[in-house]
């Protein structure tokens, strides 16, 4: 592990926004924090807290709004075991019936300190987020701001955190924190401010890799693996190179690095929560056992997602919308400009899968064919805005996958990635080459390298960086797109890079990848559903010819055609649907009905098709910047 320092340093860009960083008054008094992970395997990890407090009323604070979740999802529910005492008598504590993240204690006289004692109850099940399933029999990871209490007003940035951890033992870990001394039970990290450390998970492990990456001007990458079986660890030389691209990748990209040093913590695990989670000099990804050693897995679970996460290092840790900023926990978050913080870094970690070889320009075509189908078919386009997606995002992270076509999900994502590319390919166009969204990231998200900083922005500094690269009229394109309510996905950023979106009567081996490790099938664009293995359909397209005849999210499918469904056989009847109807045998709770479908247009899958007349603007989006290794060859599973 490497030092990190204890203090940000103030970086300024543009002379635009205003920067949090640690000033020079004097900070609290550090916590001590000493957690047990040894129990993990049991999903039990056991918390002491030493806190300085004067006699008097003390209220102390549960992590409730986290940075990158988006959302209050500090997992308060699995707190237990709570204990405070001064001079080793108990103190009693309250929970505020409104706030339910505050616990508020009187500090009896004499005392100058209070001890805090918790255990966090990690789910046995996936969950979200760093409140989802984070431990098996193999490995775990440590959210600190599952672990910690502190005074309510104190201002995270500024209040230090002594740590120490205890791991099973023969378990390794990696994360961001130094360390403190060589000791390795318990093992000591340098102090650091509360927000740092909520921002530096550990990853710990049975069997447990270090894959080094390229040093950038001094500044060391490694990525930590840890899995549930030593097999799984096996990571091919064409993807390490890929991931030594994405650091030459975004050195070029940006032009700068704030972070001493950058570990991604991969966890390889059927039974954790599958996701990715930005920290400023790591990022937490989790993704399925075999996502290193089986082709589907590898393209479907790790396209864009350490490259996405990466990003977020610039776009949403260093740059942070004036919304998001740090320093408390308790203070709500408001998402409004999630279409810069997750849409653009969409758009980025996409096209960085192809400029570094993870994927072919193939499979990143098949990629945007898939997204801008997607979209396309989201029906609630209709009458939910993107821009309201992205304000009411703490609502829709937890949001149910039924009916997900007319609600709308976290679009913010995928269908701001599509218009990131417009603005990319009318850069480009208008300035005829000179220019590219590239400039604007160097821009906006440079500055000097050096220790992590926070610069906060608006939209109104965003329009103006765009407006620097090329003059025109940003507040009104992305006005106009984000409060637009109309069906049909918005494609002018595929068509103005010199292609369509066409169909085709066989799926995308991007599609037949998702389809093989998500363990489901996929016939949204054609009859207006998808279905998992075991028959149950997720969600039904509005207006499909699916929903039409009756079929729901929540059923199940049992037959086609009077056959007992597959995959092969439910294919094999829209094939036939020109010349033959199509019949299911659904189960609706205790109920059978068959529904019949009107369909006669056969298979269609999205593809890209060339527009001839047009420049391939796409071909220079993700046209390395600097010389890459080959590409990710496929392998097949052992």
């Amino acid at each position: 592990m490497r030092p990190f320092p204890g203090r940000f340093v103030l970086a300024v860009v543009l002379g635009l926004v205003a920067v949090r960083a640690r000033g020079t008054e004097p900070v609290a008094a550090p916590i001590r924090l000493e957690v047990d992970a040894r129990e993990a395997p049991r999903r039990l990890f056991h918390a002491r807290l030493v806190l300085k407090a004067a006699p008097g009323p003390l209220t102390l604070l549960y992590p409730k709004w986290l940075p990158g979740e988006h959302g209050p999802t500090g997992p308060i529910a699995d707190l237990a075991g709570l204990r405070i005492a001064a001079g080793g008598r108990p103190v009693a504590w309250k929970r505020d019936p409104v706030e339910m993240y505050a616990f508020a204690c009187e500090v009896p006289a004499g005392a100058t300190e209070i001890e805090v004692s918790l255990d966090y109850l990690s789910p046995a099940s996936a969950g979200s987020f760093s409140s989802g399933s984070s431990a098996t029999e193999n490995l775990a990871v440590i959210s600190w701001n599952t672990l910690v209490l502190y005074p309510a007003g104190a201002d995270a940035d500024r209040t230090d955190v002594v740590a120490s951890l205890r791991l099973p033992a023969g378990w390794s870990f990696g994360t961001s924190l130094g360390r403190a001394g060589d000791g390795s039970d318990p093992i000591r990290f340098e102090p650091v401010p509360l927000s740092t450390l909520v921002d530096s998970p550990v990853l710990a492990g049975a069997h447990f890799r270090v894959v080094p990456l390229p040093s950038d001007g001094g500044i060391p990458h490694r990525i930590d693996i840890a899995a549930d079986s030593a097999a799984a660890l096996d990571m091919n030389a064409a993807t390490q190179a890929a991931y030594r691209n994405l650091v030459a990748e975004t050195g070029a990209l940006f032009g700068a690095r704030h972070y001493r040093h950058y570990d991604f913590l991969l966890t390889l695990s059927d039974t954790v929560a599958h996701f990715g989670l930005e920290h400023h000099e790591s990022s937490d990804d989790r993704v399925a056992e075999r996502s290193l050693i089986d082709e589907d897995d590898r393209k479907a679970n790790l396209a864009d997602l350490l490259s996405h996460e990466m990003v977020h290092s610039w776009n949403g840790k260093y740059r942070r919308p004036a919304g998001l900023e740090p320093g408390h926990f308790d203070r709500p978050m408001h998402g409004d400009l999630l279409w810069v913080y997750e849409g653009l870094t969409q758009y980025l970690g996409e096209i960085l899968s192809a400029r570094t070889g993870f994927l072919t320009e193939e499979e990143y075509r098949e990629y945007l064919a898939l997204t801008a189908a997607e979209m396309d078919a989201q029906k609630g386009r209709a009458w939910r805005p993107l821009q309201d997606t992205a304000i009411a995002a703490q609502i829709l992270y937890e949001a149910r996958p039924d009916w997900a076509s007319w609600r709308r999900g976290v679009d913010f994502y995928s269908e701001s990635s599509l218009i990131w590319l417009e603005a990319d390919a009318l850069i480009r166009r208008e300035s005829r080459g000179r220019k590219t969204l590239d400039d604007f990231c160097r821009l906006f998200y440079g500055g000097p390298t050096g220790a992590p900083a926070v610069v906060t922005y608006t939209a109104d500094d965003v329009f103006a960086a765009l407006n620097r690269v090329l003059p025109w009229d940003w507040k009104r394109f992305w006005t106009e797109r984000l409060d637009a309510t109309a069906p049909g996905a918005p494609l002018g950023g595929v068509a103005a890079s010199g292609w369509k979106l066409a169909w085709g009567d066989r799926p995308s081996g991007m599609q037949k990848a998702r389809e093989a490790a998500s363990a489901s099938t996929d016939v949204r664009f054609s009859v207006g559903f998808t279905v998992s293995e075991d028959g149950a359909i997720p969600d039904v397209v509005p207006d499909s010819p699916a929903a039409r005849a009756g079929v729901g999210p929540g059923m199940r499918l049992l037959a086609v055609n009077g056959r007992r469904w597959s995959r092969e056989i439910l294919r094999e009847a829209i094939r036939a649907s020109t010349t033959r109807p199509i019949e299911l045998l659904v189960e609706n709770g205790e109920f059978l009905r068959t529904h019949r479908l009107e369909w006669t247009g056969g298979e269609r899958y999205p593809r890209l098709e060339r527009v001839a007349a047009q420049p391939d603007l796409l071909a220079r989006i993700v046209h390395p910047l600097v010389p890459t290794a080959p590409a990710a060859a496929p392998r097949k599973s052992p």
